[in-house]
């Protein structure tokens, strides 16, 4: 490591408003107002013109307390489904919005900082020199160091990591600098690397870009961001919007298509409305490092047990903050050449979304902190309302299948209005039935069908993705998958809500990042829950009890466990293109080069070859 630079990281207090006298205030956006109006201005209305015919529909003998909740359930989805299609729709109307000049910009160091905890090292450290090449070509004035820090508490992962730095430095082009530190406690986990870092050295570097340890970005999106960065001093956080590479499986291929092919308009749309209000999360995004310091140190919560709690997802909090401060949090949609990667099963993903879930649901008892932007508010509200919603469509589920298909073959039995203590259960007919369902997936499937309206516009051309009869191909294939694993993922968050609020989640831990191979009894321990849904919903379609528009929901629900096994098998072969992206047809030269470091570091490591200097 460099000599020391301390940093004072004073942590914040919750409890109080905070304004930091370093922070020069951002300048008025003419057209955020407007951009917020057209945006949650239609999902307002739509939602409420929804709510009025379900009124219409259930009113004739008064509103009953099941009737009330059925209409507010299926409301607040409305509303979460509306808005997405508002910011897609907004997100169209800016890509076709010519790009503004730039101007110049003055030299900034910035410090590459890529916090790892027990990771494979030769992986980690080919994404690392990858990015130092890319940066020793492009030049232009930045300077850039890439601090590896390690939380690594196995010992015999630490001493990989130590010699494979030590073999990277030996083969670094000249002029490249890579630095090493590993704690031996990890307190506070990520919080805390990053923290303990600027404490120590961030008094030397004005900037610094976070990367996780699958991140790769190409040396011109580190430039570009850098560049934005310099430009703008009102700025405390830019957010790039990575891309998803390295797909290999049927549910990353999945997950990576939909991120590609969809994300742009919906990226462009959320930047437009979001303005200098911004989100952060916690990768692939430059930090202004004294406002990061001085606006941005993370207290712990108390728990309703009385314990000091580590703020899980603490990106959020960080942005939240650093715009409370008076400092920009800003995110840059169209800068490419920002890369992360997937999880590859799908118990790999519910691991890492049980993580996600408990973070989330923790911004909930943030909300109320004092000079907290709206905007901010809404970002925290938004992220734990995603989980929550889980446990509101299964409730819409049951509900759904325990109205039937009619006043005489319904699972709950009308009783007698003579008796005022009994409840009426609301009337709903078969084609009411439909309408809602063709209408919840009609809303799911607008901003697919808008995003690919979009690719021309973000300069893109079907031929990238394969041509057009193979995109036509992928995109059918990634909505069956989408609507095949959808009613799976919605019982797999509302497991990890309640694992969340049991307190039987127990914080974060290493993700297998190359995917994880699971036995029969493993995939059936857990998905049980699911196979037991699906099979209730089969047998009450079969009987005449239960809608048969709920068979999609029920076939996927019965099939879990196959489906899982599925999610994990890889595309090699005939199918090796299948829900292929642009950065799969032509992989970037970035992912090549990483490739080909993480051979030649992991063959040196095994002491197969020698190093060889870049060129």
């Amino acid at each position: 490591m460099p000599p020391r630079a301390p940093l004072a990281m004073p942590v914040q207090d919750l409890r109080a408003p905070f304004a930091d006298p370093e922070a020069p205030g951002t300048a008025p956006e003419d057209d955020l107002r407007l951009s917020r109006l057209v945006t949650f201005g239609p999902a307002l209305l739509t939602t409420a013109a929804f709510v009025w015919i379900l009124w219409g529909w259930f009113a004739d003998s008064g509103i009953s307390w099941v009737e009330a909740t059925l209409m507010a359930l299926m409301g607040f989805n409305f509303f979460w489904l509306s808005l997405t299609v508002a910011t897609v729709l907004l997100g169209l109307a800016s890509l076709s919005r010519a790009r503004r000049p730039q101007g110049p910009t003055r030299p900034m160091n910035v410090a590459l900082l890529m916090p790892i905890y027990n990771e494979v090292p030769w992986y980690v450290l080919g994404n690392a020199r990858s990015m130092l090449e890319e940066l020793r070509a492009r030049g232009r004035g930045h300077e850039y160091a890439m601090f590896i820090l390690s939380d690594t508490q196995d010992p015999d992962i630490a001493r990989a990591e130590q010699d494979a730095v030590a073999a990277l430095r030996d083969s670094l082009s000249p002029g490249l600098t890579i630095h090493y530190r590993r704690r031996s406690l990890n307190t506070d986990r990520k919080v805390g690397n990053i923290a303990q870092w600027v404490e120590n050295w961030g008094g030397d570097w004005p900037a610094m870009l976070v990367l996780d340890a699958d991140s790769l970005m190409t040396g011109r999106a580190i430039l570009r961001l850098t560049d934005a960065l310099a430009r703008d001093p009102s700025a405390g956080l830019i957010q790039s919007f990575p891309l998803l590479v390295g797909a290999q499986t049927v549910f990353a291929r999945m997950q990576q298509f939909a991120n590609g092919v969809y994300g742009a308009a919906l990226a462009e749309g959320l930047s437009r409305w979001c303005g200098q209000e911004g989100n952060y999360w916690g990768h692939n995004a430059i930090i202004r490092t004294q406002a990061f310091a001085s606006s941005a140190g993370l207290p712990h919560l108390r728990s309703l047990r009385g314990r000091d709690q580590l703020i899980m997802s603490h990106d959020f909090v960080e942005a939240g903050l650093l715009r409370r401060a008076g400092w920009g949090v800003r995110f840059l949609p169209r800068i490419r050449g920002s890369y992360e990667e997937t999880p590859q099963t799908l118990i790999d993903h519910v691991q890492r979304d049980r993580r996600w879930c408990q973070g989330n649901l923790q911004h909930l008892r943030i909300l109320h902190t004092p000079g907290l932007r709206p905007a901010s508010r809404f970002h925290m509200f938004h992220g734990a309302i995603g989980y929550l919603l889980s446990p509101i469509w299964f409730a819409l589920l049951i509900m759904w299948a325990l109205l039937g298909t009619g006043e005489d073959q319904s699972v709950l039995t009308y009783f007698s209005p003579d008796n005022p203590l009994m409840p009426q259960w609301p009337q709903m007919t078969e084609g009411r039935h439909v309408l809602i369902i063709l209408l919840m997936y009609a809303l799911l499937l607008t901003p697919k069908l808008l995003g690919i309206a979009a690719i021309p516009m973000a300069g893109a051309r079907f031929a990238e993705f394969g041509g057009a009869r193979r995109f036509s191909l992928s995109f059918l294939s990634e909505v069956a998958l989408s609507v095949i694993y959808a009613p799976i993922l919605m019982v797999q968050q509302m497991v990890a809500v309640f694992r969340t609020l049991l307190g039987l989640q127990k914080g974060w831990s290493p993700q297998a990042r190359a995917g994880g191979r699971y036995s029969l009894g493993t995939l059936a321990i857990c998905h049980a829950l699911e196979t037991v849904s699906g099979a209730l919903l089969m047998a009450g379609i079969l009987t005449g009890y239960v809608s048969p528009w709920l068979l999609p929901i029920a076939v996927s629900l019965a099939l879990a466990i196959p489906l899982s096994a599925l999610s994990g098998v890889t595309l090699r072969g005939m199918v090796a293109g299948w829900m292929g992206t642009r950065e799969m047809w032509r992989e970037p030269p970035v992912a090549q080069a990483a490739r080909h470091y993480r051979a030649e570091l992991k063959g040196l490591l095994d002491g197969q070859t020698r190093a060889t200097p870049a060129e």
